[in-house]
């Protein structure tokens, strides 16, 4: 088989797969590029048509068309733009917002039937493939730090509960207590946030969320809680997990903590790894059973005063 034969064979079984040539998406009224534009302004926020059709590579008349009729059907809105009169910023209603959470749990709901067949392993052989395949396909050279470290902004730490307890259900079988364990963690953060001795950070790549970590404090005054690091599947390989720990210990630093102590389990290699290389020591492990696991907690330090 030629490599062209070969990429359309694969094609061919990839749209067929999460069928994508259906008149809508699986559990949903739109088509895909319906879907494309609805997802777009969902994650990215308020943009311009025009930022929508560069990011989609998309036709401008059909990308009108399907603003036009997002917009009738009263998912999308429109406001000038203040610095530039002559532009429109495009931004889901709240019909929108909740027309894309149906889509993005219909979406959900297909790609874990999909995977359900799927061992551990082979999910992540799979997703490696996958970036391997982007990889060779992006022409031209990446940028040497293509991600961006910037504040949370609203709506963000939703989306970070909902894919870091995604991701451990599909890495490690975790149940839901684990999203809300990380939900109460973050509502307490938000309900209580104290600027003098708190911070966060939220990764972007190419516009999308793909990390967060955050800095939290504690019962002692001296002693700050390194809490909830987080790395995308799709942004490993950036040594971000690495940038998020050394910036999260330098902020420390400077809101003048003397100490920085984290709690893991000893099943997240990749992250004790990161904590071991940045000078962490273990300090204490006990075995305990949450989210539906038998697992060893360990808690580690870092002195920041050596």
């Amino acid at each position: 088989m030629s490599v062209i034969d070969a990429i359309r064979d694969f094609n061919r079984f990839y749209t067929h797969k999460l069928r994508l040539l259906d008149r809508h998406l699986p559990a949903s009224a739109f088509p895909l590029p319906e879907a494309r534009v609805l997802y777009e302004l969902a994650t990215a926020g308020e943009q311009t048509a025009a930022e929508i059709g560069r990011r989609l590579d998309m036709d401008k008349a059909h990308l009108s068309r399907i603003v036009a009729r997002l917009r009738t059907g009263g998912l999308v809105e429109s406001r000038t733009d203040p610095a530039h009169a002559r532009r429109d910023l495009l931004s889901l209603t709240p019909a929108g917002r909740r027309a894309f959470a149906e889509l993005e749990a219909g979406t959900t709901a297909q790609l874990d039937e999909l995977m359900a067949p799927l061992a551990e392993n082979d999910r992540s052989q799979l997703v490696g493939a996958m970036q391997e395949i982007k990889k060779l396909l992006t022409p031209g050279e990446r940028s040497p730090q293509p991600v961006r470290l910037r504040k949370p902004r609203p709506g963000d730490l939703g989306w970070v509960i909902h894919r870091q307890a995604q991701l451990y259900h599909q890495e490690y079988d975790w149940d839901w207590t684990y999203e809300g364990l990380v939900a109460t963690i973050l509502g307490d953060f938000v309900a209580n946030f104290d600027p003098a001795r708190e911070d966060a950070w939220i990764a972007e790549l190419d516009g999308q969320i793909v990390g967060s970590i955050f800095l939290m404090k504690s019962d002692t005054p001296s002693i700050a809680k390194l809490r909830l690091l987080y790395v995308d599947p799709s942004a490993r390989g950036h040594g971000l997990g690495k940038r998020l720990v050394r910036t999260c210990i330098e902020r420390a630093r400077e809101l003048g903590y003397a100490t920085v102590t984290l709690w893991t389990n000893d099943i997240l290699t990749a992250a004790r790894r990161i904590y071991q290389a940045e000078g962490f020591r273990l300090v204490e492990e006990n075995q305990h059973h949450s989210f539906g696991k038998t697992l060893v907690g360990q808690t580690w330090t870092l002195d920041l005063e050596r």
